[in-house]
């Protein structure tokens, strides 16, 4: 069995990508050499250097292309972390209740990566999608935020698998705006255990789909699943929202 890079080998490596790019001068748009030939250069297993390539694609350093190789971003490329990610980092910030218009511009994007990843998604990708899916399903063994994250690298490989630079980036955008935003009710989700069964029946149904190359049932599957996660986020946050309100309230003993 091959075992998964570390993190901090992951780290290390993708920081000599960079380091190669700079070396060789590399301009924006150029496309990096051949996944084996890399490899060798670099004298890394090619499981080792596609997780360094996934981390520096959610960095927006390089973007694949469809149809095969890896590119080093130019602008275009840059635009929805700057035109749409950035602008709504401010508005979260001075208002937390944007948030809920956040989940619902999440459930649009996502039934459109769902679709490009039926169509798309390469065995490789795949196999990473039901990677991360068997991470979910170890609730028991891990914490509420280790499996908060799980889900999140989950949607995201979806994202990975659309092969669209701006939808994987503007995913990228939301979850961290949502980790800060509203974490505390995502984590509460995989400790009730109706709820937790019911998100791994949906994200089953979503893995099946993008694993049988169906875009319509993976676009649905999506929606379905992505409306369930809005209302019960958005009842959970509400429940939150008014225990606080019931412990500013002026204690009547004293």
């Amino acid at each position: 069995m091959t075992l998964a890079p570390s993190p901090s080998g992951t780290l290390l490596l993708a920081g000599r990508i960079k380091t190669l790019i700079h070396q060789r001068q590399l301009e924006p748009g150029a496309r990096l050499p051949a996944e084996r030939q890399l490899a060798q250069e670099l004298g890394v297993s090619r499981s080792s250097l596609r997780e360094a390539i996934r981390s520096l694609i959610g960095e927006g350093v390089l973007y694949s292309k469809r149809g095969g190789g890896t590119w080093l971003c130019d602008e275009n490329t840059r635009w929805s972390e700057e035109r749409i990610v950035q602008p709504l980092k401010v508005l979260v910030a001075d208002d937390p209740n944007y948030h809920n218009d956040i989940l619902e511009a999440r459930h649009a994007i996502e039934a459109s990566t769902a679709w490009y990843a039926a169509l798309r998604a390469t065995p490789a990708d795949k196999e990473r999608l039901q990677s991360c899916f068997d991470a979910i399903q170890q609730q028991e063994s891990i914490s509420a935020d280790m499996a908060n994250q799980a889900d999140v690298r989950f949607h995201l490989a979806i994202a990975e698998a659309s092969h669209n630079v701006v939808l994987l980036q503007t995913m990228r955008g939301f979850f961290d705006l949502l980790q800060s935003s509203v974490a505390r009710s995502r984590e509460r989700m995989y400790t009730v255990p109706t709820i937790f069964a019911r998100l791994t029946e949906q994200h089953e149904e979503l893995l099946l789909a993008i694993l049988a190359s169906d875009p319509e049932r993976a676009r649905k599957a999506a929606q379905h699943h992505l409306g369930f996660v809005l209302t019960t986020m958005k009842t959970l946050h509400e429940d939150e929202a008014r225990q606080q309100r019931i412990t500013r309230l002026p204690d009547d003993r004293e």
